[in-house]
């Protein structure tokens, strides 16, 4: 039985120091290798683990033969964003995480696969000729991240005429804001944008829907139904004394300013980035790994994951983890912040952190972290990044009051990706609160369906 080819990265000596890419694409060679390990099951569980459901024996097949270009239009008919997914989906709890080939050996490398076939993707073709009851129906998606990409796609091939309003100056949302570039290059999603609006999608950018123009400006503008993809931009804090002292970060301010700002680039961007020697980030997931790991490209000399459980426990990906470690992220675990104490100019020099211990496990099968009584001690650091969780952010939702939400001022929908209002939708982040770009776009993917089902029979 042949051995899971492995994914290529850049000497680690050059890690810390470079934000080129850390994961390096595998040859034709390799690409063969790995497809042949297919097992070609009859009923591909792996199919039913991609939340955009891509037909992945079938494009690994055609990676088999080595008609590559043929297996990026497989891919491109469920995917919109191929090199993105390669890239950034957590395939081992998805696609590999089922595949059968791993119940005895590694799974097949799905991802790695994908990301391979991507730089083969043909040019979109464009949506060709419109369903008759679709020809001039226009729709709006709202936020331009994985989810509104994705319904944007799907709309323009069934003919209508969409048009993504983005809030900032440039679109792609997280996958622009939140990856860093040494995981997700910035001309790779350049590159995938441009494939979507070759489909006829117009993209609007410098535009806050809820502000600059509303709903019901847009209704009078002919639009007839609506998909809120505004992601989740509003972070959450860890509310302990200190917090609001100079150095402290949300992590989706931090990466902001890395990433969209191009702050990395500061001798010709001119963004302002404070990081010290001495940097903590708090929590263990995706978001976190990405700030400790910008951190140090930033010149960080020791920064540090703080997070309340254990290793077993850290929701990032273990490939995150391990890239982290490798280039010396250090791990605190079992401790929680209790304060952060500044200098006399109102800067963070330190963190009190207290140590934990796990209870046994709950009916949820999770086990809670209890504090240790007595066991403070304090940490010296320049820099603080929050990295807890994201929730979305309400000004567009301010501006429909009747529009429902959840608990957690997350949009309720139904299992299509409708609203309450008759014409509005909404999914991803906006609606799940923060959870993966894959699972973004399989919202997205509902909703659209749902849209043409709605404008084809209702309207």
């Amino acid at each position: 039985m042949s051995q899971r080819v492995k994914t290529p990265k850049i000497p680690l000596d050059r890690r810390r120091t470079t934000f080129q890419e850390v994961a390096q694409t595998i040859t034709p060679e390799e690409a063969r290798q790995e497809a042949e390990r297919c097992l070609q099951c009859k009923n591909p569980p792996c199919v039913k683990g991609c939340p955009v459901g891509v037909p992945i024996p079938e494009f690994i097949a055609q990676v088999a033969r080595g008609d590559f270009g043929k297996a990026a239009e497989t891919i491109l008919a469920k995917n919109a964003l191929p090199a993105v997914c390669g890239r950034v989906c957590p395939q081992e709890s998805q696609c590999e995480g089922v595949c059968i080939r791993g119940v005895k050996a590694e799974p097949l490398a799905i991802g790695m696969l994908e990301r391979f076939v991507a730089q083969f993707a043909p040019e979109q073709s464009g949506p060709g000729e419109p369903v008759p009851e679709l020809r001039g129906k226009k729709v709006a998606v709202i936020g331009s991240g994985p989810a509104g990409l994705t319904a944007a796609a799907d709309l323009a091939k069934a003919g209508m005429q969409v048009t993504v309003f983005e809030s900032l100056h440039a679109a792609g949302g997280v996958l622009r804001y939140g990856i860093p570039e040494f995981r997700l290059p910035k001309a790779i999603l350049e590159a995938e944008i441009e494939a979507i609006k070759a489909l006829g999608v117009e993209i609007k950018l410098n535009t806050l829907v809820g502000k600059t123009v509303t709903l019901d400006d847009l209704r009078a503008q002919g639009y007839q139904a609506f998909f809120i993809a505004s992601g989740a931009g509003l972070p959450s804090f860890l509310e302990i004394p200190g917090e609001n002292l100079n150095g402290v970060y949300s992590a989706n301010e931090f990466l902001t300013r890395v990433n969209l700002m191009r702050a990395y680039e500061s001798k010709v961007s001119g963004t302002p980035v404070r990081v010290g020697k001495r940097v903590a980030v708090f929590g263990a997931g995706n978001v976190a790994m990405d700030a400790a790991r910008t951190a140090l490209r930033l010149g960080a000399e020791d920064v540090r994951i703080v997070y309340r459980r254990s290793r077993a426990e850290m929701p990032a990906r273990l490939e995150e983890i391990e890239n982290a470690e490798e280039e010396g992220v250090k791990f605190e675990l079992l401790v929680s912040p209790v304060e952060f104490v500044g200098d006399e100019r109102g800067w963070v020099k330190a963190v009190v952190l207290q140590k934990m211990e796990l209870t046994e496990p709950g009916p949820d099968g999770r086990r809670r972290p209890v504090p240790i009584e007595g066991s403070e001690y304090t940490l010296p650091i320049d820099t603080a990044i929050i990295a807890i969780g994201q929730s979305p952010n309400p000004i567009l939702f301010q501006s429909i009051p009747e529009l429902q939400l959840g608990p957690k001022g997350n949009v309720v929908v139904d299992a299509e990706g409708r609203t309450n209002i008759p014409d509005v939708w909404a999914g991803g982040d906006a609606a799940t609160g923060a959870a993966t770009v894959i699972q973004a776009m399989g919202a997205g993917r509902t909703a659209a369906r749902s849209i043409i089902n709605y404008l084809s029979t209702e309207v």
